[in-house]
């Protein structure tokens, strides 16, 4: 925690929801590049691995139960919910996000509105300036609000903006999920440096087998200071740079395409350089450019609750690329 925000060294009680792990598929087997707190795309990729069920060979499978994905997404809010505030009923939940309407995933969140209310709660679909505190209790459109469900990328909520659910969160008066401190926990790029440090694995407590396989799984990652900014610069075309507190691949770089005026940039703000790990590609016909892929894993609490991929032209992974985007992950029996 000691790189976190102060917000951040507050304990909620429970996890903080959902995590996305993505992987690269190297030569040397899965290499994980990147873990983030509310993951986008659960439910969609639930619906479009049940909808591809028809034309899947009989020899493959799913890694996971698709027909639970929902419940198992409901049972991570419950839970949320029942850690930070116990018996108490949960009645109301609004799905938060800077201008939700025109967020390229605005479709997901009517499907987590339709969940939540299937399983009978009120739920809305809100800008966080939308919300109002006042009298120890957040209310939207004059309903109050029990829970917020979390899409945020001012993960420590310091914007003008999110001053409301600021105050709220700070006072307990509102259940927040995910929240800053899973973000400082698990999301902050930093945390790559020491998860794969075996020095500091072993130090920390982990076991001999948990830190072999994270010194193995996670690329070499360094924080770019002014004692290694020359070695970084001559040794880029190595190396991934991506911002401490980054998202969506948003001013992630890889080395071989910067330019002085980026390292400048970069040099001065907090990043981090992480061993380039390129990615495994598909080819989708004879004729085709190929795209390259991850995979992504949603969890919760040490549990795999779905993968998918994610299928990309370019330096980063996008939703651009023609017959590119989400695609289900199917196991050879």
């Amino acid at each position: 925690m000691g790189w976190a925000p102060d917000l951040a060294k507050m304990d909620p009680g429970s996890p903080g929801g959902l995590l996305g792990f993505d992987f690269h598929l190297s030569a040397d087997g899965a290499r994980l590049i990147e873990i983030n707190t509310n993951p986008g795309g659960v439910l969609l990729n639930a619906m479009l691995a049940r909808a591809q069920r028809i034309c899947v060979p009989k020899h493959m499978s799913s890694a996971t139960d698709m027909s639970s994905i929902e419940l198992e997404v409901m049972k991570v809010i419950e839970v949320e919910w029942q850690r930070q505030r116990g018996t108490l009923p949960l009645k109301s939940i609004a799905i938060v996000d800077d201008s939700p309407t025109e967020q390229y995933l605005y479709p997901e969140f009517l499907l987590f509105q339709e969940l939540f209310q299937k399983h009978g709660y009120h739920a809305q679909i809100c800008a966080p300036d939308a919300l109002d505190y006042r009298d120890g209790q957040v209310w939207l459109q004059g309903v109050p609000v029990d829970m917020v469900y979390n899409r945020l990328t001012d993960f420590a909520l310091e914007e003008p903006g999110n001053s409301k659910l600021h105050a709220a969160y700070v006072a307990s008066e509102v259940v927040l999920s995910p929240h800053p401190r899973a973000h400082a926990l698990y999301a902050d790029k930093r945390n790559l440096i020491l998860l794969c440090d075996s020095k500091f694995l072993t130090q920390a407590g982990a076991d001999s087998r948990s830190v072999a396989v994270l010194s193995k799984a996670i690329p070499s990652t360094q924080l770019v200071t002014l004692a290694n900014r020359e070695f970084l610069w001559t040794n880029r075309r190595q190396f991934f740079f991506k911002p401490a507190a980054g998202y969506g691949s948003k001013a992630a770089y890889r080395g071989d395409k910067l330019t002085r005026g980026v390292w400048a940039a970069i040099a001065e703000g907090k990043f981090i350089a992480q061993e380039l790990v390129r990615p495994s590609e598909r080819q989708l016909s004879p004729d085709s450019q190929p795209l390259k892929v991850d995979i992504r894993c949603y969890a919760y609490q040490g549990r795999p609750l779905l993968y998918t991929a994610r299928m990309y032209q370019g330096q980063t992974t996008n939703f651009r690329t023609p017959f590119g985007g989400f695609a289900p992950v199917l196991t050879v029996a």
